[in-house]
Parts: structure tokens; sequence; C-alpha cells
């Protein structure tokens, strides 16, 4: 363990207003104890619910024990950053089904580095001012339970639809952590959820993939269907889509806090290249280097170029038959990707359009 500095208290608040400065709306402290988080992600994981995500049972007990993951560490900074971009009219454009709806923290510059960039400008300047000392910089990167060590933070609390909720912010917002060797004063766990009765994001989801409050089934998510699946999305799924290629914010949309929830002050994270308002049928048409051009630095690259054309064929399937839709869609079926074809032929049906065989 790093040499104590002289006032550690004095040191926790400098960390936290360094972290506003650099751009995070709140930072919290926890210990590296998670309670019965970690008999939570053990059940999840035997029910089957993360699907292909083998990596969420990987690294044994690491994810639910900070101290295990990175030895020496006896606290967690963790760090919100809003991100939502002003006003991107959800509900009206999944109400437009020509258009495409990409979730609202992809329309900008992937997170990643940014918010990594800042965490270690914090480090750095808690080393500038007691020198040398162990931490290390987490964002969605590792195993970590970054919801959890927010719970334990007093960020707020996990919400029935898995996400944290804050009071004052919603759930629109980014999750970091900075391990720590410093035996900083913990804050308080946010000691209760404030969900109710209210069961809003359970009865909205589109595939109904909340086996029930707190239990999100990710093989029927629509985040990890058009995301983390490598392979065909299942058929009895494609209908109920809609027009999302890219993640799903159905879930956030009806939470009442989100009423709370403010405009990120980010820049970076601004939609681009129109991906708030763009109908299927134009991004079907991106070849691979207009998809490599238009997504360089975006959380859109994550799906790739054929799983890209597979979400956006299921969205198409889903669209108004106008002209442009058909054409769109006739014009992938000899697509190189079997993939594709398949998810092409499907929405060709469901139009009463014949596809090619084989």
């Amino acid at each position: 363990m790093t040499s104590l500095p002289h006032n550690l208290p004095a040191l926790a608040e400098q960390i936290k207003a360094w972290g506003r400065e650099l751009g995070f709306q709140q930072v919290g402290i926890a210990t590296v104890e998670l309670g019965e988080h970690e008999q939570h992600l053990k059940r999840w994981l035997a029910a089957g619910y993360h699907g292909e995500m083998d990596y969420m049972a990987a690294h044994g007990d690491k994810r639910s024990r900070p101290a295990e993951l990175v030895p020496g560490t006896v606290r967690v900074v963790s760090l919100r950053m809003d991100y939502l971009p002003g006003d991107t009219q959800m509900a009206q454009r999944l109400a437009q089904p020509e258009k495409a709806y990409v979730s609202r923290y992809a329309l900008g510059r992937d997170y990643h580095k940014l918010i990594r960039k800042r965490v270690a400008q914090l480090a750095e300047k808690v080393q500038g001012l007691i020198g040398p000392f162990g931490y290390r910089a987490f964002v969605d990167s590792a195993p970590v339970l970054e919801k959890a060590i927010a719970e334990q933070a007093g960020l707020g609390w996990i919400g029935k639809n898995t996400l944290v909720l804050n009071r004052q912010a919603g759930s629109y917002f980014f999750l970091a952590e900075l391990f720590l060797d410093l035996p900083l004063p913990a804050d308080p766990a946010y000691g209760s959820e404030h969900c109710g009765r209210c069961s809003a994001c359970l009865d909205i989801c589109p595939t109904q993939a909340f086996a029930g409050p707190y239990q999100l089934d990710a093989r029927r998510c629509i985040s990890y269907l058009t995301i983390e699946l490598k392979g065909p999305i299942p058929v009895e799924l494609r209908p109920l889509i809609g027009n999302r290629v890219f993640g799903c914010d159905d879930c956030q949309i009806v939470c009442p806090w989100n009423r709370f929830a403010r405009p990120s002050g980010e820049g970076d994270f601004a939609p681009r290249h129109g991906l708030d308002n763009t109908e299927l049928a134009a991004l079907f048409r991106w070849d691979e280097p207009t998809f490599l051009s238009q997504t360089e630095g975006s959380p859109l690259r994550r799906a790739g170029y054929e799983r890209f054309l597979r979400n956006l064929a299921v969205g198409l399937g889903n669209a108004p038959a106008t002209v442009p839709v058909l054409e769109a869609l006739k014009a992938r079926r000899e697509h190189p990707s079997a993939l594709v074809r398949e998810h092409v032929g499907w929405a060709l049906a469901r139009h009463g359009a014949a596809p090619l065989k084989g």
C-alpha cells in the first residue's frame, strides 16, 4: 500500500472537485465490499441470461471483488458522466418506422477514449499532489461490476431495468472507475431504491426481456441482439425490434426519473452524420468503406459492417413497403454474407416480395 498522505478526508474532497472539473457530474468513493451483488451475478449467470457474452462468466470472482482484480485496491472512485445529446426526439423517431433508431449513447464519438483520458488525468492530478500511488482506471473495459460500485459509492440505485438511476439525473450517463490503494473515507452506499410500484420499464420492453424486476434476460434484449449477438437474430423477435438498429432506450424513455435528465455539455456526444434522423434505406446503401469512414471513432463500430446490415435489414422488414425500402433490400439480395442474405430474404418476405433462392 502507498504511504498514507496526511489528510485523507481532504484528499477525498479534492478528488471529487477535480472530477467535476474534468467533466464528471458526480464522483463517489466505494469500499471493495460489494455485498449481495456477487450472488446476484452468480444467479444471473446460472440462469443463462448472459447469452453469448461469455466474458461475463470469465475471471472467476474477480468481477465482484475489486481487491482480487487489482491486488492492493482498498477503495474505488466511481464517476458519472451524462451523455444525453440535447433534444434527440427519441419517441418521435421510434414512431417513424422508416427512420433508423440508434441508442442515444451511440450517436456521437465513442465514450471509452474520452472518459478513459479524463480518469487518467484525475489519477495524474492525485499523483502530482501526493506522489506515486497504486491505481488502475477502467471504463467498461474490464471485469468490473460498475453498477454495483456506483450504488456502493452513493451515485444512485440499481432500478428495475437493471440500470443505475439517480434522483437528480435519471439514467442517461456513463460510468467509470478508478481503483486505488488509498484508504480514503468511503461515501455511504445508496441505501434505498426509489422505483416503488412503478413497472413502466418492464411493461414497455418491446421483446419482454425482463424476467422480473431487476432481472434482464439479455438474450431477448434489443441492445444484446443488435450489438452483442454474432449470428442471426431469432426470427420470432425480429418483428418486435421495429426500427431499432443499434441498442434500445425504451426502458429509459419511460422511466419517470429521466424527466430530470439534463443534456450533456460534451460536444463529442453530439450526433454525427445525421444518425439521429436518417432513413433506414439510406444507411442500408452504405458500402463498407463508407461505413468505416462514417463510423470512425463511433460505438457503431462494435457491431461491424455485416451485423450493421443485418440490423438494418430487420428494420427495413418492419418498415412500410415503400419503393426506397424495397429497392434497398433487393439491391442486397445477393450480398456475399449469408447472414445478410438471410435477413434480407426475411425482410422481403415480410413485404410479400420473393427473395432469391440460395
